[in-house]
């Protein structure tokens, strides 16, 4: 009996509120709209994603008199400028560098068989010509079966013409409508809210503000990251320059993780190409010193105003999310977690900032 009225208390306690009612089911309501339709609806979300990176131009743009329908028009061509450089310039370059990394592969397990070779003679001691012959075996059934899925990988992509298309003109559709008619989206949403909605609010508050300066400040680090990479490899002549820029960009969207997975592909190319050589140091100390800027420099400035996560709780929602809904959970974890803390920080029967033992301290004081 007791513990019944252990679960009934905190029932009562954290569920009695109807905005709190109101929230879980809404929560819940687009958890299984996203795991469900998640790949269905990617242009309108793709849309509303990228409503919430430029909302802060339009704004901009009103606050100089420029008329709300013109500023949603100049910003939606400066996205469609960009689209249109995405598919133009930078995704055949790379997907060129792509093809010809996929064919340099056989080489480049030449060259690692070649040097591997001599290792039982030079270290008996800790390599057998079994063992290395095996391990050479696994590495040639790694790479060959990677450079196949690969290149099925990427030709399935594009030969999905229809379903490419589709994105490409739904998504700055989506993008337009969500910057023009926001303000009416959100007076028909709120028409269905309690009219007490205090939690709502701040929920809603804290998730806007906080999906838009994360998305706006790692476009702005994959953009700085990923160029200043390619133009550094570039000018030290690595190959794949280009496609090494886009994948050192990228990998800023995956916390602690991203920069030590895409490490090793840029090691082991450097390393093929230059060998023990007074190049190869200088192409890992500068590839270092750009994520050293990155980490120490360009991240505080760009996510100064990001909520406090545990480096801990960063990594599980990343594995978490990342496991519901793949690249874009990956993408969207710190977000969505920041939104769980602010859910948390928020929900009633919580208790205040200063009460407490803390609290009653300083009042009796």
């Amino acid at each position: 009996m007791k513990f019944v009225e252990v679960i009934s208390g905190w029932i009562n306690r954290y569920f009695s509120n109807e905005e709190a009612i109101f929230l879980v089911i809404f929560l819940t309501t687009a958890l299984l709209i996203l795991i469900f339709f998640g790949a269905v609806l990617a242009p309108i979300l793709t849309g509303l994603g990228f409503a919430f990176l430029l909302k802060g131009v339009v704004a901009r743009l009103v606050a100089w008199r420029v008329p709300r329908l013109v500023a949603v028009g100049l910003v939606e061509l400066l996205f469609l400028g960009m689209l249109t450089a995405l598919v133009i310039v930078i995704l055949p370059l790379v997907s060129q560098q792509l093809g010809d990394l996929v064919n340099a592969l056989p080489g480049f397990l030449e060259q690692l068989r070649d040097m591997a070779s001599g290792l039982p003679q030079r270290y008996p001691e800790f390599f057998s010509e079994t063992t290395v012959s095996s391990w050479m075996g696994a590495l040639s059934q790694q790479v060959t079966g990677f450079g196949a899925d690969l290149v099925q990988g990427v030709l399935s992509q594009f030969s999905n013409v229809v379903g490419l298309m589709i994105f490409l003109i739904l998504a700055p559709v989506a993008l337009f409508f969500f910057l023009k008619d926001s303000d009416r989206m959100l007076a028909a949403f709120a028409a269905v809210l309690p009219r007490e909605r205090r939690l709502l609010n701040e929920v809603g508050r804290e998730m806007s503000l906080q999906i838009a300066n994360y998305l706006r400040g790692k476009l702005i680090e994959i953009v700085i990251v990923g160029g200043v990479t390619y133009i550094t490899f570039w000018i030290l002549g690595v190959n794949y320059a280009a496609l090494f820029g886009l994948l050192v960009g990228v990998s800023v969207l995956i916390p602690f993780v991203g920069a030590i997975v895409v490490t090793i592909p840029v090691a082991v190319v450097g390393f093929l190409q230059f060998g023990w050589s007074v190049d190869f140091l200088v192409l890992m100390v500068a590839y270092l010193i750009i994520q050293g800027l990155d980490g120490n420099v360009l991240v505080p400035l760009l996510f100064s105003e990001a909520v406090d996560l545990h480096p801990v709780a960063i990594i599980a929602a990343v594995l978490v999310f990342g496991a519901l809904w793949g690249f874009w959970g990956v993408v969207f974890a710190i977000p969505l977690a920041t939104l769980l803390k602010a859910v948390i920080h928020v929900w009633p029967g919580q208790d205040p900032p200063g009460s407490g033992a803390e609290g009653q301290t300083s009042s009796s004081s």
